[in-house]
This record gives structure tokens, sequence and C-alpha cells, in this order.
């Protein structure tokens, strides 16, 4: 393993103080940890006039850490065990390598210095050199189906989704801290509050979005979005008073209260509602209809679907981001074997790019923002 790729993988993140529960010894302690069976109440948490958490991530907004990397698209393609890597001004493939089973997401570090592989059948994370674009030394990791960090940059969050847990590992190394056993089956994406205190996860084969206070850490709330519906990505809303959920099988979003984590609404946008991205100006959210072939996009302000966008005789949009200068919305086509590239100005399918089997969590590399707080780009 070279020495650039040592660095990334390792790289340290921020160093806040951390949790009382974070030593090894007592991480080692807690793998019989249970849940209280009176969950604690909800601290209210109301984000000020004016907030936007997503002000950092405009165009030209890249970090120092990343304004020198050469823009690369990373696909994992689930079935076939391999990552394929695009070069977005060309639309071609320039290099594939294999990695191990069911490749789910491609993940940017806290410190944005390394790209993760979550290797979920393989039980390992296979870190990527963004300015190489080529693989590492695969880490041993249980069940990764997705992975994020927690605001501060003190941990990494590893969505166990068979184990039912969130598990908390330290961000350079992934050593095992504390694993936190879930009340719910299928946990998968989250996101965070405005102020990073609690960590809103959605669990898709319960029907279930839970409420986490990661410091401690404790269950908050679990809010049933009802029985067969599936909970899938989760994104705040930029005045940070609102989490959006996508649900594939509601063919929707459902809109929970960020300060009392109660249901706020739903909102119809498509068969399958899958991913969701976050224009570059805030004002716009782009959801991936994954069973009916389209992206409904979303204004924030009006909370309505405000344009519709196909892919032409249909397909499977499924996870991806926006490029970095916001014109362009790259999205995997999960039962196609292809990624799909719209144009964000006229909703126009610029290209289809044929990879391998079964791609999924695909990550646009570089994207602007101070830090990540993991899955395929969610920056602030």
């Amino acid at each position: 393993m070279t020495a650039v790729l040592v660095a990334t993988a390792l790289a340290a993140a921020s160093c806040a103080e951390p949790p009382p529960w974070a030593s090894p010894s007592r991480g080692r302690q807690a793998q019989g940890y249970a849940e209280p069976s009176t969950p604690p109440s909800v601290p209210p948490s109301v984000p000020p006039a004016g907030t936007d958490v997503y002000a950092h991530d405009r165009p030209g907004m890249l970090s120092p850490a990343v304004a020198h990397l050469t823009p690369r698209v990373y696909v994992p393609n689930s079935e076939s065990g391999t990552v394929d890597v695009i070069d977005p001004e060309t639309f071609q493939v320039v290099r594939s390598f294999k990695v191990g089973r069911l490749p789910q997401h491609v993940v940017p570090s806290w410190d944005l210095k390394t790209l993760w592989v979550n290797e979920n059948e393989g039980d390992r994370l296979t870190p990527i050199d963004p300015v190489t674009g080529r693989p590492g030394r695969p880490v041993p990791v249980d069940d990764p189906y997705n992975l994020y960090f927690t605001p501060d940059g003190s941990y990494a969050v590893v969505m166990a989704e068979r184990a039912g847990r969130l598990d908390f590992r330290d961000p350079r190394t992934m050593a095992l801290i504390r694993p936190l056993p879930l009340p719910c089956k299928g946990v998968n994406h989250g996101d965070f509050t405005a102020d990073g205190s609690v960590f809103l996860v959605s669990c898709e084969f319960s029907g279930q979005v839970v409420a986490v206070d990661w410091k401690v850490p404790r269950v908050l709330k679990v809010i049933d979005v009802g029985r067969g519906n599936m909970p899938q990505d989760v994104k705040l809303s930029p005045d940070g008073r609102l989490f959006y959920v996508a649900d594939m099988m509601a063919g929707g979003l459902w809109m929970i209260d960020a300060a009392t984590f109660a249901r706020a609404g739903f909102l119809p946008t498509g068969k399958g509602a899958h991913g969701l991205y976050v224009s570059r100006d805030s004002r716009e959210l782009y959801v991936s209809n994954r069973g009916e072939g389209s992206v409904s996009v979303v204004s924030f302000a009006d909370r309505r679907v405000v344009d519709r966008w196909s892919v032409p005789g249909g397909g499977s949009p499924d996870m991806g981001g926006v490029s970095a200068d916001g014109r362009q919305l790259w999205l995997s086509g999960r039962y196609h074997g292809v990624v799909y590239v719209f144009s964000t100005e006229t909703g126009r399918l610029l290209r289809t790019i044929k990879v391998g089997r079964g791609p999924h969590g695909l990550c646009v590399y570089p994207q602007p923002g101070r830090h990540s707080l993991g899955h395929t780009g969610v920056f602030r």
C-alpha cells in the first residue's frame, strides 16, 4: 500500500472531545447493550431564521482538501462486485477494479481525503485514493451497508443493515467503539439535525424512522410510517425545520418535523421514490423515482412537485449526486446496468453510460462543502 493511500485511508478527523462511552474498553463491554423500555423525551431544537445548512455547498466552494482533484464519478456495481470510474467530461469509463461482495455505496470520508466502498456481504470497507482513483487495502468491517460520519468528525457510523445496528467506529481505523442496537429492521439511510445533535435514520423493512442521540448513544423516538411502507433516503431541508424521507412503497416523501420528530405530512412524487439530492442553490430537492424511471423536482419553499424528468423508454434511477457546478444530476440505473446523467437546467437526459451489473450508490467527486456526513455525498 503506498504512503498516499495509507495517509488517505487513515487520515485523522477532527478531535472534538468524545462522549463518555467512546473508549475502546467500554466499547468492548457494550456488546450486550439494550435500549431502555421507555425512550427519553426529545429535546426540541429550532434553527434560527435564515438558516441554510447547505450554504457551503454552492458551485465553486470546493475545500482546499479537494480543489486539486480531477473530477470523477465512482460507480459501485453490486452484482458485478466492481467499481467503475467515469470521466464526467467525456462520459467514458476510464477505470474498473474488483472489490468485495455486494458493494453498495461509495462514501466520502469526513475530512474529504478518502472514498470508502461499502462492501455489504464482503464485510469490509475498501478505501479509494481520490487523487489517483485507485483502491487501497480493504479494512474488515461487519455488515457495512452504508456509512455516515458524525458532524464533528469524531465517529464513523456504519449502517449494519442485516444486524439491525448503528456501529460507532473510529473514523481513521474503522475499529469498533460501540454498537447501538435499533428497535427496527433494515436501517439504511439518515441525516443530521441542523445543530448536529440528532441522527434521523430510516428502517425500510419495518416501516419506521428512528431519531438517535448519537452522543450518548440512545434512541430518542421511533416514528411509524405504516406497515408495508419502505422508507429510504433522508434529507434535511435547507432551513433545518423538516426532514424529507423517501418511501419506495408509498411513492413519495414523508415530512418529519426536525424539532419534535412528529410526522408533518406526505408528498406524493412517483412510484419507487428512493434517492434525495439538494440543488446547489438550496431551492429544490431532486427525488429519484426508481419504480417509474423519473425524477421529481420538489420546491422547498412550496413543498410541492414543480417538475418531472423522465428516462425515455423507462428506467430505474436510484442513487447518485449533483455535479460540483450544479448543472448535472448523476444517478445509477439500478436494474439496467447504466448511469443516467440529467441536465438540472432543462431536465433532459444527457447521457446513458453502460456500467457493470446492479449499479447502486454512485459518488460524484469532488463536491463543494467543508466536510462530509457520508452516504454518497451529504456535505455541510
